[in-house]
């Protein structure tokens, strides 16, 4: 598989400017010709990670302007976009409550309360899972959750054996923490990088500022819709266990919560901080009207959340803060420069009118209505994010959506949302998110029974989304 792979990037190293000079050479002509040429080495790059993601977002900085299309200053200026700031303050925020253990107090109450049967401490982690990874990265989450969900499996070992009920408990509660991850990030702006894609697209390319609490009414219906049917699916159809109690894991649970102490000052001041700035994202236009400036983005504010978490101070005598600029080592600073990237490259497809161009032939040549449409490019998108990094193919698809939209004469958010939603429901496979690879490695799943869960949970989030977007959305916008 290693071998295979390597060959893969060997391929992918040296296509990528091989298509790019070809093209160049027989398009160069166009900006539309020179954009695409570019188009086609990023999105090879990406598909086959022959470059790190982040280093191919960087090539339009460089590019664009040797192709004329634009000056230094507007092939950098996207890689400033208030969209990036936003992230990068929701990152602050969150490496605040990892590193205090507060989302782990968080996460073992909520289980502790849903009881110890085997279907309620499913749900449990489901609830936990899904509410930390609204905030945080989905990836950490799994991190996180896996080790006490292996401890909980253990109770259940009794001679180093398990009986039927036992496994299929234990795969349920693995595949339940992945899936779960999965969907809460879903739910809010911040939560998964696909929606920051998707905000910074409809800001350069349609002028619409998609913000926090406009999110909300579409993020946590489809979210809580989809996790609703995840664990139905799970503990009534797929993997039944039966279990109605899980002896030892109320003490286990208890004992994690012990091992924590007490609520630390650290912890209370984290609690402020993510308190403060989640109330100023959702009620940001009453707090504008009542300064009566529009002083408030939501940027700013997770900017503002984020500085707090560094100038909090735990102990001012000791120069001892929330957090300090060396944990910030740990913040995925590649992600925002593939922001930047990707937004810089649909900037210059929409100057050279590439994006015009995609949706004038739609327009010319489709039939499709706009149920129809919803769907196709919601299932598209879903069964694509199996294969490749959902934030790669956001960075490619939403630009060509938004050229379809226009082509059609439609608001582009109908296709839009299903499809970045979509984007972060890939169920099948082990490779196809970092926590489906996570919960694999735990040894309790076959890929047989993720793909068997899998196909089903697509079928039913397509659903769900397509009615999202031809009812949902439409309403709210």
């Amino acid at each position: 598989m290693n071998t295979s792979l390597s060959k893969t990037k060997i391929i992918g190293f040296t296509f990528g400017p091989f298509i790019f000079t070809v093209l160049l050479f027989l398009f160069g002509e166009s900006d539309i010709g020179r954009v695409l040429a570019l188009a086609a080495w990023m999105i090879t790059w990406w598909i086959t990670e022959a470059a790190p993601i982040p280093v191919t977002a960087l090539l339009p900085l460089v590019l664009l302007p040797y192709l004329g299309i634009f000056t230094v200053a507007e092939s950098t200026a996207p890689y400033a976009s208030p969209i990036i700031f936003l992230f990068m303050g929701g990152f602050m925020i969150a490496l605040g409550l990892e590193k205090h253990n507060l989302h782990q107090r968080i996460a073992l109450n909520l289980i502790k309360i849903t009881g110890t049967s085997g279907n309620g401490i499913i749900l449990g982690f489901m609830i936990a899972t899904a509410l930390l990874s609204m905030w945080i990265s989905n990836t950490a989450t799994t991190v996180m959750m896996l080790p006490i969900a292996t401890s909980v499996v253990q109770l259940l070992l009794k001679d180093n054996e398990m009986n039927k009920s036992d496994k299929r408990f234990a795969l349920g509660l693995m595949l339940s923490i992945a899936y779960a991850a999965n969907i809460g990030g879903t739910m809010t702006i911040i939560g998964t990088p696909p929606n920051v894609v998707m905000t910074g697209y409809l800001s350069e390319l349609v002028e619409f500022e998609m913000n926090f609490s406009q999110w909300l009414p579409i993020g946590l219906p489809a979210g809580l819709s989809i996790l609703v049917c995840t664990y139905f699916l799970i503990t009534r159809v797929l993997f039944s266990n039966g279990i109605r109690k899980i002896e030892g894991s109320h003490a286990l649970i208890q004992d994690k919560l012990q091992s924590l102490g007490k609520f630390s000052k650290e912890e209370k001041l984290v609690t402020f901080v993510f308190t403060l700035t989640a109330l100023c994202w959702v009620f940001k236009p009453n707090i504008n009207v009542l300064i009566g400036y529009p002083f408030l983005s939501d940027a700013t504010t997770a900017m503002a959340g984020g500085i707090l978490k560094f100038i909090m101070p735990i102990n001012f005598k000791k120069s001892k803060f929330l957090v300090r600029w060396e944990d910030t080592q740990r913040l995925p600073w590649g992600i925002l420069i593939l922001f930047g990237g990707g937004m810089t490259l649909a900037k210059g497809m929409e100057k050279s009118g590439i994006i015009q161009v995609i949706g004038e032939y739609v327009a010319q040549n489709s039939e499709l209505g706009i149920l129809s449409l919803i769907a196709i490019v919601t299932t598209i998108v879903l069964f694509m994010t199996e294969l490749m990094s959902n934030v790669a193919l956001v960075t490619i698809f939403i630009p060509v959506i938004i050229g379809v939209a226009g082509g059609l004469g439609i608001n582009p958010l109908y296709l839009v949302i299903p499809a970045t939603i979509a984007s972060s429901c890939a169920f099948m496979m082990p490779i196809s998110t970092p926590p489906n690879a996570i919960v694999f490695a735990s040894g309790h799943i076959k890929i047989r029974d993720m793909m068997r869960a899998g196909v089903l949970l697509n079928i039913v989030s397509i659903l769900i989304l397509v009615l999202i977007g031809k009812w949902l959305v439409p309403l709210l916008f």
